[in-house]
């Protein structure tokens, strides 16, 4: 068997930074403070630091004219007095300034404010203190703002005023077109007396204007739910258009959130990762860990393609050395290894109260040792979330290079080869005679591109000792120079090459010219959906070379869906369809993409029950290539399916309405003859969603049987058959042979396989739906024996009452007509 690619690789950078609260104050050296502190965290081995946009004094400032304001006799929440304006900033007010410092600050702004108050007065304050603090930030050349999340002080959401917060948020992307904003949230809302977000933000939560509005104007008192913080969020990026300058910036939590949480926030552009002291624990040498599923938990973000920021909460003033590359095992509750066992009993470790960092040094640990990725992560590196249009190779000549990529797979062409091997066995089992004159098994290959299934037939024909007549069909004028060079060259001659479509291919020829049959017709015609790239038409065509007995590999292949959450993916054709003349084709496209940060909507709760959510959390996910396959069961429900060879009628049918006569019709629904109407496919399938979300699309797998064995394994082995057979060729399988890239089958069938990424079905309109909801997919695969089409709509629905069905919404049918595959 082939060797999988190599799975170990070089540890990722983690950029980890500094954040102290004890920066601001008035100073008439700011240049000099801006670059102490970013010396200071440059020493410490921090790749940035954290600095407030604003200072003490303009905070108090601000409560000053707040609390006058309130004091007046003429102030209430119906006056018609104006607000207070908020004056320009001053030197005093800040200690940013233009400088070269500034490039690797993380701006903050003000916590102490409230975007989302329903106090009208504080909401307005808020709103100008927000305004001058990122108009200032960018004036002074920052690109990143750290902002808190609608939260109250005591760590609740403020839902109310949700859309005041949001608005705020779209208005402040105007200043600057290199402004990113990071929303400080919680992966689950936590009401506490003091905030730990609002006390690391700002110091203190007693100087947060909306305790000074509380009394006047008391926020109203809303249920938290699990996804609440989330629910804020979805709204926030909605309202701002799915803006690539906005992101997410969680803080991790003490106790770990349930899987589901952790699923969606994983989906989702988390820009940077805040772990304050409370996230850590101290070991029994009182060295700050974290808990194996904060540990998991920061992996999985850790190993998306966009990796996270990670901000750290350390409050020390000495100057240390932290660098990636320094040495630090004993705050880790990982075993050591044994170089660091040693190092650690001879004394070369420092302790905790030598290390001005121990929390960053314990992370740097952790990073060095996350080197592990699946190979799909190893092959894919760079594509992962990449959009990318499906290959059309009837229409189009395919690149040696494309043809390269297809060949590294470890796994398929093993697997294709066992296949031919199988069915060589049966058909001398069966004692079929060969169709080749001189009474050899003729194989054909069709759509050989560079022979990667040539040689693999050859090999397997040798492998079983019977001779076989081998030819190699390609339409690609390109392709057919490279495998006449390879007929002479590897092959030894023992391959006739023809340059032809298949579907025009007469078959193998005598000297005389006649035709004779293919006895084994092998391709590799399958896309990411099974059928996308047309292998159904193509076999279909090519069928009449068959012999009585012929065998086709593929025999079969089935196609499946599953509703996802994929806001980058929708992010990025928001972005696409900006700029586009024609924004609906955009999402009218399935497209194939290396699924990678997602989250599956429709999952089997049994296999995650509640009490189960930290013990899945604590696993080992280092041979998981999905973040949110480690996380759940999806639900993923076929569609269709397509066997060959298909019935003669259904051929002689076809054949019919291609004649044009009376009998053969009125044409296809959709245009031309209807030909090819036999291919035409409908599914309706329903997806349960425990939890609330938003679908932005649906991902398409495929299964494939290659070959299955007519005889069973007593027949093969005998009646003593235990499953011990020393002939692994024969034993692995048992006769059958499959593929696929469905994540349920996908260990099972072909791991490590590489071939295919995922296909990605868009909704121009997300579709969003509440707890305890359906998600009803109707697809059509179309033709008008020209072109090759998909059309497909969600419904959702969801149930109230007794068992009351109510339909919540449907969006437009989509249609992949524009750009669908040629025939």
């Amino acid at each position: 068997m082939a060797t999988p690619p190599q799975t170990e690789a070089p540890a990722a950078m983690w950029y980890i930074g500094l954040h102290d609260t004890h920066h601001g104050g008035n100073s008439s050296h700011q240049d000099d403070k801006l670059a102490e502190a970013s010396t200071h965290a440059n020493d410490l081995g921090y790749n940035m630091n954290t600095f407030p946009i604003t200072t003490a004094r303009f905070r108090s400032h601000i409560q000053e004219i707040v609390d006058t304001h309130y004091h007046t006799e003429k102030y209430s929440l119906e006056s018609t007095e104006p607000n207070p304006i908020v004056a320009a900033l001053t030197p005093e007010d800040s200690i940013l300034v233009p400088s070269a410092n500034t490039s690797q600050l993380l701006a903050v702004s003000s916590s102490w404010i409230d975007l989302a108050s329903a106090d009208p007065l504080v909401a307005d304050i808020s709103r100008q203190v927000f305004g001058l603090e990122i108009a200032y930030a960018s004036f002074c050349g920052i690109s990143q703002v750290l902002t808190p999340g609608p939260l109250l002080p005591d760590g609740t959401i403020s839902m109310s005023g949700l859309s005041q917060y949001a608005r705020a948020i779209y208005e402040a992307l105007s200043v600057s077109a290199y402004l990113h904003i990071h929303v400080v949230l919680p992966f689950s809302p936590v009401k506490s007396s003091g905030s730990t977000l609002f006390s690391s933000l700002a110091g203190s939560s007693d100087v947060h204007l909306s305790r000074s509005a509380a009394q006047r104007h008391p926020e109203s008192v809303e249920k938290q739910g699990s996804f609440t913080a989330w629910e804020a969020w979805e709204f926030i990026r909605t309202f701002c258009k799915y803006s690539p300058r906005i992101s997410v910036a969680l803080v991790v939590p003490k106790s770990i959130p349930s899987f589901s949480i952790q699923a969606r926030w994983v989906a989702e552009p988390v820009s940077t990762l805040i772990m304050p002291k409370s996230s850590f624990i101290l070991n029994k040498h009182k060295q700050p860990v974290l808990q194996k599923p904060q540990q998991t938990l920061l992996t999985r973000f850790m190993r998306l393609r966009h990796t996270p920021w990670i901000l750290l909460d350390e409050s020390s003033n000495v100057s240390g050395n932290n660098s990636p590359n320094s040495s630090y095992s004993s705050a880790s509750n990982l075993e050591p290894t044994p170089a660091e066992a040693a190092a650690s009993n001879a004394g070369l470790f420092h302790s905790i109260s030598s290390d001005p960092a121990p929390r960053l040094s314990y992370l740097r640990v952790l990073q060095r040792r996350d080197t592990f990725r699946p190979p799909m992560d190893v092959f894919g590196a760079g594509y992962q979330d990449v959009l990318q249009m499906p290959l059309q190779p009837l229409a189009d000549n395919l690149e040696s290079v494309t043809y390269e990529v297809f060949e590294k797979d470890p796994i398929k062409y093993e697997w294709y080869e066992r296949a031919v091997a199988f069915a060589l066995h049966d058909w001398i089992d069966a004692k079929h005679p060969g169709s080749c004159p001189d009474g050899r098994i003729v194989i054909a290959v069709a759509g050989s591109g560079r022979g990667p299934l040539v040689s693999r037939a050859i090999a397997a024909a040798k492998a079983v000792g019977i001779p076989v007549d081998v030819w190699a069909v390609e339409k690609n004028p390109n392709a057919y120079v490279l495998l006449q060079r390879y007929a002479r060259e590897r092959w030894n001659n023992q391959v006739t090459v023809v340059k032809s479509d298949m579907r025009s291919w007469k078959g193998p020829q005598h000297p005389d010219g006649t035709s004779y049959g293919v006895d084994i017709l092998v391709s590799e015609l399958l896309g990411s959906f099974g059928d996308n790239e047309l292998s159904p038409e193509c076999l279909d065509g090519v069928q009449h070379v068959l012999s009585k007995n012929g065998i086709s590999i593929p025999s079969s292949y089935t196609a499946f869906l599953t509703p996802i959450a994929s806001p980058r993916l929708h992010a990025d054709l928001v972005s696409k369809a900006r700029g586009s003349s024609d924004a609906k084709t955009i999402f009218n496209v399935p497209y194939v993409v290396m699924l990678h940060q997602y989250d599956f909507l429709s999952w089997n709760t049994r296999a995650q029950q509640p009490g189960q959510q930290n013990i899945q959390a604590q696993e080992d996910t280092t041979t998981t290539t999905e973040p949110a396959l480690s996380l759940k069961t999806p639900t993923i429900l076929p569609t269709w399916s397509f066997n060959h060879p298909i019935p003669p009628s259904i051929l002689s049918q076809s054949a019919l309405r291609r004649s044009g006569s009376a009998q053969g019709g009125g044409g296809g629904p959709t245009g031309g003859d209807g030909a090819n109407v036999h291919n035409n496919r409908f599914c309706r399938l329903v997806f349960p969603c425990p939890k609330r979300g938003v679908c932005h699309g649906f991902a398409g797998y495929f299964e494939t049987t290659l070959f299955k064995s007519e005889k069973s394994a007593e027949d093969r082995y005998g009646d003593g058959y235990t499953g011990d057979s020393d002939d692994e060729e024969w034993e692995e399988g048992d006769g059958l042979v499959e593929l696929s890239t469905n994540p349920l089958t996908m260990d099972r069938m072909s791991k490590d396989m590489i071939s295919w990424f995922p296909i990605y079905f868009p909704l121009r309109d997300p579709v969003t739906f509440p707890d305890h909801s359906e998600l009803v997919i109707s697809m059509w695969r179309q033709t008008d024996d020209r072109k090759v089409w998909y059309e497909w709509l969600v419904e959702s629905f969801t149930t109230v009452g007794e068992g009351n069905v109510v339909r919540l919404g449907a969006t437009e049918l989509h249609s992949s007509k524009e750009s669908g595959c040629l025939m």
